[in-house]
């Protein structure tokens, strides 16, 4: 069984946390989906992910390759055949997703009210479904796990 690990990002951009956690999850023998709520943010990660240092195999969705692909970003699930998923700009994940996965990873941007108040909403509706979570802070400027549920 899994649990859902909330990021709370106040000091390192999305791409460099996503990236982090990418290799990370990789480094474990994980396949990660990256699961956003539109193409367009999608498009803009895929771009930042190809040009930082260092290599971070992955693809966009709707390819001929999704399939094999070992970060796979997309607005859909189970393409890859990910044993974790990462949220990213507030989409959705069930409790049961959380159940069967490896790892679930919600990353929120601290300075919008309103990701941190979906991330509030999606906390409640998961750990009300029985779902285990855990909630990380960068705000000391290094990852503290802040939360826990029971």
């Amino acid at each position: 069984m899994g649990a859902a690990f909330f990021y709370h990002l106040t000091q390192a951009p999305l791409v460099v946390t996503l990236a982090s956690l990418s290799e990370k999850s990789l480094a474990a023998g994980w396949r990660v989906e990256v699961r956003g709520r539109s193409e367009q943010m999608l498009a803009v990660l895929d771009t930042a992910l190809w040009a930082r240092d260092g290599f971070l195999p992955h693809g966009l969705a709707n390819g001929p390759h999704d399939a094999d692909q070992p970060v796979l970003l997309t607005l859909a699930s189970g393409t890859n055949r990910a044993s974790c998923i990462m949220s990213v700009g507030g989409a959705e994940v069930s409790a049961d997703e959380v159940a069967r996965a490896d790892r679930v990873c919600i990353l929120f941007d601290g300075h919008d009210p309103e990701a941190v108040q979906q991330a509030r909403v999606q906390w409640k509706s998961l750990t009300g479904a029985g779902a285990q979570a855990q909630y990380w802070s960068e705000e000391s400027g290094r990852w503290e796990k802040k939360a826990e549920s029971a």
